[in-house]
């Protein structure tokens, strides 16, 4: 992977402005960047806590970070998906150009809305193209507990809940994004549900008839933050107004990690906008999300 993006690597223009893939002396410098903002950062802070270094992984994601000389200005995790971190609107040219030369295919970009939507439109001038743009996704916080009841039958899942909590998530995946998680095949897809469980971040409640009836995930997890993911009430026991009382669960069981609980949502989502009003998050920035 690095012989393939080598030219760029050490690329600087006029400026002294440059882009490379960022390693383990970088670490310091790239939790200091994410640090100031932990909220829309969770992601990355999220990853740095697990493996402890900004160096690429085995599985071949890696950061690209900008620099004015020895200076971090911004950064961007290039995985399946693209994730900036404090990048500025201003910078997502270097990150795109390197994001291109890489090869990589990615799934999405998601983050902060401004940076979002301009690294598409130089990515787009790059030939590539989404297959949907949601540019204006609320992100949510609640801080302490909710301000309603919480639903006390949801509860942390386990390895034995494995084989009902997959089909209830591959259904959310694809509700929310209109394909399949298990089209490229199903072993990825799996092993990331498996691995949230085992984790301790897959939140459910399933019913005496084995029927899982809602759950969410906590997909980042640092000590000041959880990001929930991955709502999903059952069809079959929508419009009977338990969701904030689910949501409401949602937040104390994440409190067992964080004092502060984010999500973001799309704006369109009346019904789950409303949903998280009651139960007290409140709006503390946007998100987009692009789709390929």
């Amino acid at each position: 992977m690095l012989s393939r993006v080598a030219p760029w690597l050490a690329s600087r223009n006029e400026t002294g402005l440059g882009v490379r893939v960022l390693g383990s002396a970088d670490t310091l410098a790239l939790r200091a960047l994410a640090s100031e903002d932990p909220v829309a950062n969770v992601f990355i802070l999220a990853h740095l806590d697990s493996v402890g270094t900004a160096a690429p992984t085995s599985g071949g994601a890696s950061v690209f970070g900008v620099f004015d000389d020895d200076t971090l200005l911004g950064a961007c995790w290039a995985g399946a998906n693209l994730v900036p971190v404090q990048l500025d609107p201003n910078l997502t040219g270097y990150v795109a150009t390197a994001a291109h030369q890489s090869g990589r295919r990615y799934a999405s970009i998601f983050g902060p809305a401004e940076t979002v939507l301009a690294l598409y439109s130089r990515f787009e001038q790059l030939g590539h193209f989404a297959h949907e743009v949601r540019s204006r996704q609320p992100l949510l916080t609640i801080s302490g507990g909710p301000a309603i009841e919480a639903n006390p039958l949801l509860t942390f899942g386990t390895m034995a809940d494995f084989e009902r909590i997959l089909p209830a998530c591959a259904a959310m995946f694809e509700e929310e994004v209109g394909y399949s998680p298990f089209l490229g095949g199903q072993d990825f897809y799996s092993r990331r549900v498996a691995g949230l469980i085992r984790q301790g971040h897959s939140l459910v409640h399933i019913d005496a008839t084995g029927t899982v009836v809602f759950k969410a995930e906590l997909g980042a997890v640092t000590p000041d933050v959880t990001q929930v993911q991955g709502v999903w009430m059952n069809p079959e026991m929508r419009g009977h107004h338990q969701s904030a009382g689910y949501m409401a669960a949602v937040v104390n069981l994440s409190r067992t990690f964080a004092p502060v609980t984010s999500l973001y949502v799309n704006d369109y989502n009346a019904k789950a906008r409303a949903t998280y009003e009651r139960v007290g998050f409140e709006q503390v920035g946007t998100f987009a999300t692009v789709l390929f």
